[in-house]
């Protein structure tokens, strides 16, 4: 058997085609430092017992954070919050800062940022190497959700919210 050439751009571009949710991630270590970014790549793994995943490229500069944090919270992005996603996703000293009254201390301490569409808690099970990634397992302690429509994200751009409705 042979192996297939896979040119990197255009597997990211066919893989662009599933469209999916949008979510920050947030934790905190026990010293205090914190971490946050959008994602689209969560999933739920299992309802008994309650586990979810999300996937981090392994040169992520807050992958240290949370590998040593224990827990972290994924928030599940509405429609009209294409401005969080955005937000989470560049870089800054202090991502928290705007959103001082929005954020309430989860568990671990982990940011967790109110009026979102979904938020669960968790506390970190497994961090595991996939290829140029890490899956990121966590067990569901907390969780709460709302009814408004998701924010998606599909081939490299924001759904606006009459698609996602």
């Amino acid at each position: 058997m042979s192996a297939v050439s896979i040119d990197g751009r255009e597997l990211r571009n066919a893989m662009g085609r599933f469209a999916t949710g949008v979510c920050v991630v947030t934790t905190r270590t026990e010293d205090g430092r914190q971490a946050a970014l959008t994602v689209n790549s969560f999933c739920s793994v299992s309802l008994d017992p309650p586990l979810v995943a999300w996937y981090l490229n392994d040169r992520s500069p807050s992958l240290p954070l949370f590998r040593e944090s224990g827990y972290f919270a994924v928030h599940v992005l509405a429609a009209d919050q294409q401005d969080l996603a955005t937000h989470f996703a560049r870089f800054a000293e202090d991502k928290f800062a705007p959103f001082g009254e929005r954020l309430q201390a989860g568990l671990g301490d982990v940011p967790v940022l109110g009026d979102v569409l979904a938020c669960f808690e968790c506390k970190t099970s497994r961090i595991e190497p996939y290829g140029d990634h890490v899956m990121i397992l966590g067990h569901v302690e907390r969780f709460a959700y709302g009814s408004e429509s998701p924010l998606l994200f599909h081939a490299g751009r924001f759904l606006e919210h009459s698609a996602a409705a």
